[in-house]
């Protein structure tokens, strides 16, 4: 499909991505760099309409789901957005301060800098397992670094997506923030578009046709993507506090989570109890699971069909399941899925090659920290990693000899919370970062400037070259 022919349903218009992309580059050149105080009100208006819609927001997120847990959703999608962008309103004036660099002695008294200068129109393209954070807080990174902004939503979240492009259009004029809804045809013809920055977050399948796209205009690309991220337990770690972390990092949006652990490594000696430690703390957490608050449900039902059918294909290559449904509840009319550790899983299985993005968890028994590693570095660098082990001397020589896009110790997730630190993946699990002084960088063009003063040294290497610079060059090299 052509960019022209991709246009697609917004309000009661018809949107053309290239004409929209137009419109905000125009409006770009015509303000090229937005003073402090105009990205500030930016930020300002999108930290409103997320407060003050939190419960609408909340609400059709959970409509998309089937169910949503509305705790979830106020922690994942209003409090980690909203406290990103009070992070970046507090740290903006630093970051976009000149930063004075030495000059060496060969070009004194020249003085250099390096200026942070927007790069122009950023294209955003969000996922559906957390349809808000995964867009706004991308978003706020590219405002506060003086962008103007194409977004283009999950088709599998309509609703949100649709209250989304209603609250932008209200917050931001369409040539600063504009929203572009549609299939996946339109998120082809938008990854095509000549951005100044594409910013993508989803599959390492979809990524790998998305930089793809790009390289057609030689956009710059950020990926944002997943794979399997392991946990280690170490033997001297207390398995039931190191299984009560997995439960809830694994089981939180019911496993649609990038950086969920998705399998958890163990000593063979110990993976019964990790099993039993598991079901308890499972269990505690969600005495009910259909009629529970607390669990959602997964996405639809070709993403259910797909987890069952890890389940059949497991079970058929030797895997032993163990399902945790407390209460005993049937789940043919639900939209949920009960969690289910796999035992015994082995690499030909679908659910060991694919990234699981729902409630199932393999135990994979190995014989030593080693073996975990080694583990570890025979499958793809993975998004997130989890080590469960009080020795600090083996958790850095876990961390030096195995590869991530970032790390929690004694705990799952929490570094992704944190907005001090980067956030993103190695090799397959993506490229590029956002969250913290990087997601500013990444929006942003560090253009490198040196200033020469009238009186200078430059005359020293203009010809017609004689002994003066054969002294100067013996001099310098």
């Amino acid at each position: 499909m052509s960019l022209t022919q991709a246009k697609v349903a917004s309000g009661s218009d018809l949107v053309d991505p290239m004409a929209t992309l137009r419109s905000l580059r125009e409006a770009f050149r015509a303000a090229p760099f937005p003073d402090r105080q105009e990205r500030t009100r930016a930020l300002d208006r999108l930290l409103t309409l997320i407060l003050e819609r939190r419960d609408a927001i909340a609400d059709a997120i959970s409509d998309d789901f089937g169910h949503r847990s509305r705790h979830e959703s106020l922690v994942s999608e209003v409090y980690v957005t909203a406290a990103g962008i009070r992070y970046i309103k507090k740290h903006l004036r630093a970051w976009m301060a000149p930063e004075p660099r030495p000059v060496t002695l060969a070009l004194q008294p020249a003085r250099a800098r390096i200026v942070p200068q927007p790069l122009g129109v950023i294209g955003i393209i969000s996922p559906w397992n957390y349809p808000i954070q995964l867009a706004l807080l991308p978003l706020a990174y590219a405002l506060a670094a003086g962008n103007r902004v194409m977004l283009k939503p999950s088709e599998l979240t309509p609703g949100t997506s649709e209250l989304m492009r209603t609250l932008l259009a209200d917050a931001f004029h369409p040539d600063h923030v504009a929203v572009i809804t549609g299939g996946p045809e339109v998120g082809a013809a938008f990854s095509e578009l000549p951005f100044d920055h594409l910013f993508y977050t989803g599959s390492t399948r979809v990524g790998r046709l998305v930089m793809q796209a790009a390289a057609k205009n030689l956009t710059p690309v950020t990926l944002e993507l997943g794979g399997k991220s392991p946990a280690w337990i170490h033997p001297d770690y207390p398995t039931e506090k190191a299984a009560a972390s997995i439960a809830m990092g694994k089981l939180f949006n019911a496993g649609q989570t990038c950086v969920a652990p998705d399998y958890v490594l163990v000593r063979r000696d110990q993976a019964d109890a990790l099993e039993r430690a598991l079901v308890a703390s499972i269990e505690e957490m969600y005495p009910g699971l259909v009629d529970n608050p607390d669990y959602t449900s997964i996405i639809n039902d070709q993403h259910r069909e797909r987890l069952q059918g890890y389940l059949a294909d497991a079970e058929a290559h030797g895997a032993r399941l163990v399902t945790i449904n407390p209460a005993s509840e049937s789940f043919e009319a639900s939209t949920k899925l009960a969690p289910v550790l796999i035992r015994d899983p082995t690499e030909e299985m679908a659910v060991m090659q694919e990234e699981i993005f729902g409630p199932l968890l393999p135990i994979v028994a190995v014989d030593s920290v080693d073996a975990a590693a080694a583990y570890i570095n025979d499958h793809p660098r993975p998004l997130a990693m989890y080590v469960f082990d009080r020795d600090k001397a083996r958790v850095e020589g876990l961390l030096r000899h195995t590869h991530a896009g970032g790390v929690s110790v004694n705990d799952t997730m929490l570094h992704v919370a944190e907005e001090h630190l980067p956030f993103g993946g190695v090799g397959p699990s993506g490229m590029g970062a956002y969250h913290g002084r990087e997601g500013f960088d990444t929006f942003s063009h560090r253009k490198a400037v040196l200033h020469q003063p009238r009186l200078n040294s430059r005359f020293l290497l203009a010809p017609p070259y004689g002994r003066t610079i054969e002294r100067l060059l013996d001099l310098l090299i």
